[in-house]
């Protein structure tokens, strides 16, 4: 990987990821910010607090700006694997530390299962099989995404998809398995607060509005 190449598919993961369709569609068809609302954070979780529609929207829009980050990388540079967990890792970073709102966004999970969807497809339906089963049994969104998010690195391990990528000609490649735990890192750090609020106790369980 060059220099050139580095920067470029960084610049395109950070920017498309930092775009934050959940304070977007709230405060256009509600006329609300969201994040004076619930938890404060602009993804499709506290979204659906105020709008289970928009709350879907939002999550389908935040998978979809990742994985349309990736499909660029992959359209400029065919067969080169380890930029597009670069780019995953930016999308997920622009979500988190938006330019758009002052460096503030929200926790990267949806940026993140649609980022690394091309890249680590086995992982990602096994890391989705983990958060249902989570978030059936408990109610605990933050719970559900803690725990697909920390198995993500090890499922694209063991499916060799982070790891396939790992020998090149010039020696081990480390960059994609690096990307998928920066990213999930990243992620869980993210939920500090939740973490804190389910060990006090005290973590609300999810129920969307019916309005």
């Amino acid at each position: 990987m060059n220099l050139s190449a580095i920067a470029l598919t960084v610049a395109i993961g950070y920017l498309l990821g930092s775009i934050p369709f959940g304070y977007l569609l709230v405060r256009v068809f509600r006329g609300e910010d969201v994040r004076t609302t619930g938890s404060g954070n602009i993804g499709a979780t506290n979204v659906a607090r105020t709008s289970p529609v928009l709350g879907v929207l939002t999550l389908i829009l935040d998978a979809a700006k990742g994985f349309v980050a990736v499909l660029i990388v992959f359209a400029l540079f065919p067969g080169a694997r380890s930029l597009a967990f670069v780019t995953a890792l930016s999308a997920v970073c622009g979500h988190v530390f938006s330019i758009w709102l002052g460096f503030r966004g929200g926790k990267g999970v949806a940026t993140g299962l649609g980022s690394f969807l091309l890249s680590t497809p086995k992982a990602i339906v096994i890391a989705i099989a983990v958060f249902v089963a989570m978030a059936a049994l408990f109610r605990w969104i933050a719970l559900a995404s803690i725990t697909a998010t920390a198995l993500l690195p090890v499922a694209a391990w063991f499916t060799g998809e982070a790891g396939a990528a790992l020998q090149n000609g010039n020696g081990r490649d480390e960059v994609p398995i690096l990307c998928t735990c920066a990213a999930s890192i990243l992620i869980i750090a993210k939920h500090h607060s939740n973490i804190g609020r389910m060990l006090a106790g005290v973590e609300p369980r999810f129920r969307m509005r019916k309005t």
